[in-house]
């Protein structure tokens, strides 16, 4: 039946949504009619198309569109078709995603990795299937969302002793953090400490070598959800701990994501040692009660990852083309993060001025997403610039002059 107009979820809804529109909050779903690339089609609201600057897009590296991971989308859906309309361990599996995640393990250099239908799901798994009622998990305050719910549906952490936040990129308050745990903790419990290799909102890196090195002083385990760094970070893409030359060992664990710069689709991953790996088959959830990654998905991501590992100089030129982005946003009068990441955040402050901002933006055909509370806190909301190594030098140069226009 249709909820009634007098029905109180009907009211509340009809509040909430009034009260976003006033504010100037209201959230407007984009339709892109095309592949994506470094200029998309905006279907505009009186029907016609409109071409566009992408800097809102996660594809880092230009695979979204590459002829070759198309192909291999197309291949794999020719050869097996939609999929097994199954949960993998009944009859769920393919070949494509056992090489898949061969692939994944490689480039990572660790033992093993497992698939899921997007990296939210993968971290979802993480906690509720590892961790126990004896164990600590420290996080940063800035963790993605899927790390905080991960925690959250992790009934054993809730009864038991417990999790503790740490500053963002705090080594002080973090290194204060992990002595309490360790002080905490029994001789059965498991420290586990968690941060994003890349902060998505902020575009700032993790000190993962300081992490690392108070992990192994209070004998803890290091896990890295690495989406925004893989295919980034360091001179071949690796991630993260490429980028302070650390080796993939050197991380006990990583959840990572196949919808960014490794083809863009969907899917995510958990990888790490075999046992762990194997534990998370046999128990998490989402992999017991969730069909498998799109076999179409998997290929895609295969052939991405085999591009990135053949071809450093789609890298070398993201590199180069943030290094361009930054300075020139800087030298427009726009205060923006140093970091050597793709994502390039401008402060504006209020949600309604990032949102007003952005839509002038796209009235002059660059494509930037204004993002405020509940994404940022209140009060620090944010134009995220996001380069890709598709980007020419007059993309970029085009971008600025919009900036400036503002």
């Amino acid at each position: 039946m249709t909820i009634p107009n007098d029905h109180p979820y009907s009211k509340r809804a009809a509040a909430l949504l009034e009260q976003l529109r006033t504010a100037g909050e209201f959230k407007v779903l984009q339709t892109i009619e095309g592949p994506m690339g470094p200029t998309v089609q905006l279907r505009r609201s009186d029907g016609s198309l409109k071409e566009v600057l992408c800097f809102c897009s996660n594809n880092y590296l230009g695979l979204a569109n590459h002829p070759d991971v198309v192909e291999a989308g197309i291949k794999g859906l020719q050869q097996y078709g939609g999929g097994t309309a199954s949960v993998r361990f009944i009859c769920g599996t393919f070949t494509p995603h056992l090489q898949l995640e061969k692939r994944i393990a490689d480039m990572l250099d660790v033992e093993a990795a497992y698939t899921f239908v997007s990296c939210w799901n993968a971290t979802e798994a993480l906690f509720p299937t590892l961790a126990t009622p004896q164990d600590i998990i420290v996080s940063d305050e800035l963790n993605h969302a899927c790390i905080i719910d991960s925690m959250r549906l992790a009934s054993g952490i809730q009864k038991g002793i417990g999790k503790l936040i740490y500053r963002n990129n705090d080594m002080e308050d973090a290194a204060a953090k992990l002595a309490e745990a360790s002080s905490r903790v029994g001789e059965d419990g498991v420290i586990w400490v968690i941060t994003d290799g890349v902060f998505s909102m902020e575009g700032s890196i993790a000190h993962l070598k300081e992490l690392r090195a108070l992990c192994d002083a209070h004998n803890a385990l290091l896990v890295v959800d690495d989406s925004h760094g893989t295919g980034v970070m360091g001179k071949t893409g690796r991630g993260t701990h490429e980028h302070y030359g650390m080796a993939g060992t050197d991380v006990d664990l990583f959840t990572g994501t196949l919808g960014k710069a490794l083809g863009g689709a969907a899917g995510g991953y958990i990888a790490g040692p075999r046992f762990a790996v194997e534990t998370i088959v046999q128990r998490a959830r989402p992999t017991l009660f969730s069909n498998a990654l799109p076999v179409s998905t998997a290929c895609s991501a295969d052939k991405a990852i085999e591009i990135l590992m053949n071809e450093p100089h789609r890298v070398k030129a993201l590199h180069d083309n943030v290094e361009y982005a930054r300075s020139a946003i800087r030298a427009a009068g726009f205060e923006v993060l140093e970091s050597p990441t793709a994502i390039c955040p401008i402060i504006v402050g209020e949600t309604a001025k990032a949102i007003s901002m952005s839509k002038r933006l796209l009235e002059m055909g660059v494509y930037v997403i204004g993002f405020g509370y509940p994404v940022v806190p209140e009060g620090e909301a944010r134009l995220r610039v996001q380069i890709s190594a598709a980007h020419t030098r007059e993309h970029l140069d085009e971008l600025v002059s919009a900036l400036k226009q503002l």
